[in-house]
C-alpha cells in the first residue's frame, strides 16, 4: 500500500490535491502536464479534467516552452498557495516534532 503524505492525509485523497501536493514538493521547478500527471500518480485525462481550475484560480502557472513542450509550476505569488505552503510547513513541523518526541521516550 502506497504512503501517503502529510498533506494528502491532512487535505484528502483527490486528483487536484494530489497535483498540489506534487508541486508544493517541488514547487521551485517547471513540468510539463504528462510529468505533473505521472508524479502526482493520476492519469493524463484526469489532469486535463482538473487543469481549467488550477488554472483559472492561478494555482499553476506557465513558465516557458521547449519545442512544443509547454511547461507549468506552482504559482508561488499566489496568497492561496503561499498559504498551501505554510500549511504543508506546518504539518511536517508537527510531524517532526511528534517524532521526536516518540523517539525521545524510547531513549
Amino acid at each position: 500500500m502506497e504512503e501517503k503524505s502529510l498533506f494528502i492525509e491532512f487535505m484528502g485523497d483527490s486528483p487536484q490535491i494530489r497535483v498540489l501536493d506534487f508541486l508544493l514538493t517541488e514547487s521551485n521547478i517547471d513540468f510539463s502536464i504528462t510529468d505533473m500527471a505521472k508524479n502526482s500518480k493520476i492519469g493524463r485525462a484526469t489532469l486535463y479534467r482538473i487543469w481549467k481550475d488550477l488554472m483559472k484560480n492561478k494555482l499553476i502557472v506557465k513558465t516557458r516552452e521547449i519545442g512544443k513542450a509547454k511547461l507549468f509550476k506552482l504559482n508561488t505569488e499566489n496568497l492561496f498557495v503561499k498559504k498551501l505552503i505554510e500549511l504543508d510547513n506546518s504539518l511536517v513541523l508537527k510531524d517532526l516534532k511528534s517524532r521526536n518526541k516518540q523517539l525521545e521516550m524510547t531513549v
